[in-house]
């Protein structure tokens, strides 16, 4: 998963964060949703109550490690990988 994350960082086709994932699963712009191990549970809830169409994978990996797969200095709980 670390490389796919990695490949999907130039492409323009993933989306970091919380607040911009929600957005475009309501706009059923994405096919995929990552979520961290650590997730919280309202967060978790609410991705799968919106995700219709779009995969929802919980990862192995907490969202310190996923923030450092996508090169970043903060913990992201949420990836999004737009259709």
């Amino acid at each position: 998963m670390k490389a796919e994350i990695r490949k999907l960082l130039g492409t323009g086709k993933l989306v970091i964060g919380t607040n911009r994932v929600m957005k475009l699963l309501r706009d059923g712009q994405l096919k995929q949703v990552l979520v961290a191990k650590n997730c919280s549970a309202n967060v978790h809830d609410d991705v799968t109550h919106l995700a219709g169409s779009a995969e929802v994978v919980s990862l192995d990996v907490t969202n310190e490690e996923l923030g450092v797969y996508c090169k970043k200095a903060f913990s992201i709980q949420l990836l999004g990988i737009k259709a």
